[in-house]
């Protein structure tokens, strides 16, 4: 039947054909590079504290938590309701600065795929 069938042209760039191998190579420049500021966001910390030093979180850039600090004179009040609620806060503003770290330093590295059609 249909001679040409199986040779339709497709859409993009074609193998041995202007660009696609640049294409690749940038890729593969870019993943290598986020890979690389991956480990060092690894790392890379930050102390973040919350209830007027009662807290203190150290979080990575991939968001692992290394240490949670309680301040012993917080501990006597005995108040484990307000504790609570000041370690959310604490996490909470913790895991916001980490991922805006991470971001600061992976976004850059998206911005140069600039892959057509997305």
């Amino acid at each position: 039947m249909g001679k040409g069938k199986g040779n339709m042209a497709r859409p993009g760039p074609q193998r041995g054909g202007g660009g696609g191998g640049d294409m690749m190579a940038r890729l593969q420049q870019v993943q290598a590079q986020m890979q690389q500021t991956q480990a060092e966001l690894a790392d890379e910390y930050i102390s973040v504290t919350s209830g007027g030093a009662a807290v203190t979180i150290e979080i990575s850039g991939v968001q692992r938590v290394r240490a949670v600090r309680i301040a012993p004179e917080f501990l006597q009040s005995g108040d484990a309701e307000m504790l609570g609620d000041i370690l959310v806060v604490a996490m909470n503003a913790a895991l916001e600065q980490s991922q805006g770290m991470a971001a600061g330093r992976l976004g850059p590295l998206t911005g140069k795929l600039s892959l057509p059609g997305m």
